[in-house]
């Protein structure tokens, strides 16, 4: 019998892996079609989303300075002439200085100097703050000119406006005051010195000369008071002293020009005992990001007069100067 020829690769496992092969690089090539881009609809794209905003800057000091020793020995004998008096180890320990107790000294720091005798006393508090705003849309320099204000509005001095009031141009008149003739009154219309129902035209009607004088105003009178006087019942200008707080004029609390960014005064004077004084003067700057605290206070005792105000601002004033000028260098 004659035998039927074999042809390899037709049949068998070899033909089964050759099917195989070719069902697997049709499938490559398949996925390989498919996955050489990526489809439009998987990019998310934000069209809303702008640059991101830039943070705030930070403020121009990043430590502060070691308080009791910033403040010069001359200056100390100025401001405690008390400590004079004091025994040499005594009077050392005043000119040193307590520091006060912070858990970071570059954020806060602070000192106290005191010097008393038996009849007079003075106490100097240094108190210097570094502020940092935590909030990147908020610069250190804006938050602590938040906390300035707060100090500020706290001794009831008032912040001072914004933005002056606007004004008309010269020539223009608004609807609420209208123009009114030469000679003639604003509030009425009618000429000065016209009574009111008396008519404009004529002598009929009008006031005798004579009656006409009783509850007349006289020129430079206020509201019908005689010359120079004030009007009944009106209260007469305050000098800006009042029982609590007797400053002289121009040495009442204030906010203080050249001092740093922003700086104001505040005084008070107090009672202590049967005829003691204490008169406390601070004075609080703030230059970018650190505001400064100077706080000195005298207090007799068993004397009725009370401390000038004008000294102590006047030192007080001068260690601040002293102060911005160290914060300057």
């Amino acid at each position: 019998m004659q035998r039927k020829r074999y042809t390899p690769g037709r049949t068998g496992s070899t033909a089964r892996t050759a099917v195989v092969l070719t069902l697997g690089l049709g499938l490559g090539i398949g996925l390989t079609g498919c996955s050489s881009g990526t489809p439009a609809d998987d990019i998310a794209v934000d069209a809303k989303a702008g640059p991101a905003a830039p943070a705030a800057p930070p403020g121009r000091y990043r430590t502060l300075f070691e308080p009791c020793g910033a403040v010069p020995q001359a200056t100390l004998k100025d401001l405690l002439p008390g400590a004079a008096a004091l025994a040499d180890a005594e009077r050392d320990k005043a000119y040193r200085g307590i520091a006060s107790v912070t858990y970071d000294t570059d954020r806060r720091v602070g000192c106290t100097w005191k010097a008393d005798t038996p009849d007079i006393s003075h106490r100097l508090v240094l108190d210097i703050e570094r502020v940092v705003s935590y909030d990147t849309a908020v610069s250190d320099d804006d938050r602590a000119q938040e906390v300035y204000v707060r100090k500020q509005l706290a001794a009831g001095i008032p912040l001072p406006p914004t933005a002056p009031p606007t004004t008309a141009p010269p020539g223009t008149t608004t609807p609420s005051s209208p123009a009114t003739p030469s000679g003639t009154s604003a509030a009425s219309g009618r000429p000065p010195g016209a009574t009111q129902g008396a008519p404009q035209g004529g002598t009929q009607g009008a006031t005798p000369p004579a009656a006409a004088t009783a509850g007349a105003t006289k020129p430079g009178d206020a509201a019908g008071a005689p010359s120079g006087k004030p009007p009944a019942g009106a209260t007469a200008p305050s000098s800006g002293a009042t029982p609590s707080n007797p400053s002289p004029t121009g040495l009442e609390p204030r906010v203080l020009e050249g001092l740093g960014n922003v700086a104001f005064l505040d005084d008070a004077l107090s009672t202590v005992g049967a005829n003691g004084h204490q008169r406390a003067v601070s004075v609080v700057f703030r230059t970018s990001n650190v505001i400064v605290t100077v706080s000195y206070r005298e207090q007799t005792t068993g004397s009725a007069e009370a401390p000038d105000s004008t000294e102590l601002q006047e030192k007080a004033r001068n260690l601040a100067r002293l102060l911005a000028e160290r914060l300057e260098e």
